[in-house]
């Protein structure tokens, strides 16, 4: 959701400076813009900013519109919707982690990230899903499963046997890979996940820990310096769809042909051009994303290991096999992972922001503590829970209304915090340690408890501390009204209003023409002289596509194409700017390929269906309901800009 609204607002990182003379830039009813809030958000979206008059007139046209639109959601009471105030409330808390931690123990953390960003592990799990808020009976069920599943393995019992098997593991891919995970690094996994691959050592299995996921055992089967990153580049034949014996031969004949043309010294990204069948990247010289180490990009593991295998910059790999086709690989450029320095500050975002960082916040209580003369009197207030719970607590039957008393737990900052707020919390959090003995899991119960109120006390305190987290919740709150906002009046109403999008079509229809196209047989040549054998074979009206395709390419599969259906000139590259006659045309020449065109039919501009314009004017028709309404806003909200200052940014 952020991504489609990222044009209008920006996540800002740094302080704001708001200086007390800092002048208003900006005023929609009775809310002002500063002139640094405004720059501050110019500059995060602009990497090239430009401080000339029409430059900041536009930027601020559209900043205006997105005020505009953030006061309308706001007089509707958009803020006050509970599904856009729960989900603010998560940003919230996301927000706030970075805060909520102790900066010196996130050092040790950052370092810890760094040697398993260096240093990758290949282990393989066994998953047995349980919701975290499942009842206690279920959580203990789940757990009891997956001990009676370690003991096979420790009894002897093979891993991946275990884990694909009936009642085994219940990640789906278990079936086909026997848990194996391959290999991974720091941030590619769950932080309990990725703690317990890096600490179990070869070959043993772990014991059984808790993710959102369910309950896992882990077992480690290699660890390895990491290889770095690497870009690549390669030529795709696809195998067949249907899986067909005969496609895939064909396939695998193709590949090693092109294979041959590649040790014989043609050029690799011309042999993309002419062969590979992967859209995403035959049109740039069979390029790739980045992958590897740190990366968010991960390729299947014979395309990572073939790729990695290469020695040199510009070397290919023989022929390889994956679920998606036959591949040759090219090492494009390859770096080892970066000095400590180099990525020090990235690791120090990815851990403040991670689940990790909440292993710091016990010591970031007890200086909160300090900070705010924390006094402990819980003793005598916990003798009640002590004495009133029993097991029944586990199954959800503990009223926090049966509550006889309201002692206090534990003063700070010269307030109390009391039984009643304790059972408030227990009473949502009964299945929390479900497998514990009853008092163990009332005492651990008070401990989150008094943790977590400790920092969603420090959280409430956060705006007033920091101007940037400040700035940041603004930001979100203006994002969410705003998307939903657009959602219900723009987005969706064009979606649903289909009388409204097919009277804009009929009123616009000469804006949705079919160019000039034709109905043909393409017959794409590499080479000058199997195009004008192709023309000739296709003299003689009785051969069909598929013997001409079949004669020219002979034991090859690299001579000849053939596609058929309507094709429009104008957007076909091959054909813009050609004359065709109906019938057999001759051969011609772009881009180093040749082609022979059969047209069964000449078709002249016409207007499109609806249906076959339908997205293109449900976009147009979502334009023009959105400036409908802008226009009605501008009449409804008061707007003043301060020109003088808006001009004299970056002077």
């Amino acid at each position: 959701m952020l991504k489609t609204i990222a044009l209008f607002i920006a996540i800002v990182s740094t302080t704001a400076t708001m200086a007390q003379n800092d002048p208003v830039i900006l005023t929609i009813n009775d809310s002002d813009i500063t002139k640094s809030e405004f720059l501050q958000i110019y500059l995060k979206n602009n990497n090239d900013p430009k401080y000339d008059k029409a430059t900041l007139d536009e930027y601020m046209t559209l900043f205006t519109k997105f005020k505009l639109k953030v006061a309308e959601a706001e007089a509707l009471g958009y803020d006050t919707i509970p599904k856009l105030m729960n989900e603010l409330a998560g940003y919230r808390k996301q927000l706030a982690l970075p805060y909520l931690v102790d900066s010196v123990q996130n050092k040790s953390l950052i370092e810890e990230a760094y040697y398993r960003t260096k240093n990758e592990v290949r282990a393989s799990h066994i998953l047995i899903k349980v919701s975290q808020n499942a009842a206690a009976a279920d959580t203990l069920k789940a757990y009891n499963r997956l001990m009676a599943l370690r003991e096979r393995i420790e009894n002897g019992e093979d891993f991946a046997m275990v884990a694909s098997g009936k009642g085994g593991s219940e990640d789906p891919s278990a079936v086909s890979n026997g848990g194996d995970l391959g290999f991974f690094n720091a941030f590619q996994m769950v932080y309990p996940f990725e703690q317990a691959a890096y600490t179990t050592k070869v070959g043993e299995v772990s014991n059984p820990f808790r993710t959102r996921f369910g309950y896992h055992i882990v077992k480690v089967t290699e660890n390895r310096p990491a290889r770095g990153t690497i870009e690549s580049s390669h030529i795709m034949v696809a195998t067949s769809k249907n899986g067909s014996t005969e496609g895939t031969r064909e396939s695998e004949l193709k590949i090693n042909e092109i294979y041959g043309l590649l040790k014989n010294g043609e050029n690799f990204e011309e042999l993309v051009a002419k062969y590979s069948d992967d859209p995403s990247s035959n049109k740039k010289d069979g390029v790739l994303p980045t992958f590897g180490t740190g990366t968010t990009t991960r390729m299947v593991p014979e395309f990572e290991d073939a790729a990695f295998s290469l020695k040199n910059d510009g070397d290919f790999s023989a022929p390889i096999k994956t679920t998606y086709g036959y591949h040759i690989v090219k090492r494009i450029h390859w770096e080892d992972v970066p000095s400590f320095e180099l990525m020090k500050k990235g690791l120090e975002s990815k851990v403040t922001k991670d689940e990790r960082s909440k292993t710091t916040q016990n010591s970031f209580v007890n200086k909160l503590k300090k900070e705010y003369k924390y006094k402990n009197v819980s003793k005598k207030g916990l003798k009640w829970f002590h004495q009133n719970l029993d097991s029944t607590y586990f199954k959800g039957k503990f009223d926090p209304n049966s509550l006889t008393e309201n002692k206090k737990l534990f003063i700070m900052d010269k307030k109390s915090f009391t039984q009643q707020s304790f059972a408030n919390y227990i009473s949502s959090q009964y299945r929390t340690y479900s497998i514990e003995p009853l008092p163990s899991a009332i005492n651990k119960l008070y401990q989150d408890w008094e943790k977590n109120t400790i920092l969603n006390y420090e959280e409430s305190k956060l705006a007033g501390k920091y101007p940037a987290y400040k700035a940041l919740i603004t930001e979100y709150h203006d994002g969410i009204l705003l998307y939903e906002i657009m959602s219900d009046k723009v987005w969706n109403k064009a979606m649903i209003d289909t009388i409204g999008l097919k009277n804009y079509f009929e009123a616009n229809e000469g804006n949705y023409l079919w160019g000039k196209r034709i109905d043909s047989d393409v017959f794409e040549c590499y080479s000058k002289e199997d195009a004008l054998k192709t023309y000739d074979l296709l003299l003689n009206d009785t051969i069909s596509s598929k013997e001409v395709t079949s004669t020219i390419n002979g034991e090859s599969e690299l001579k000849i194409r053939h596609r058929s259906g309507k094709f429009d000139l104008d957007k076909t590259p091959y054909l813009k700017n050609k004359t065709f006659s109906k019938g057999l045309n001759k051969p011609f020449e772009v881009d180093g390929k040749f082609y022979v065109l059969k047209v069964n039919e000449i078709l002249d501009p016409s207007q499109k269906a609806f249906s076959e314009s339908k997205g293109a004017a449900t976009s147009d028709y979502q334009n023009h309901l959105e400036e409908e309404w802008l226009n009605e806003l501008r009449k409804k909200h008061s707007i003043k800009i301060n020109s003088e200052e808006l001009y004299s940014i970056g002077q």
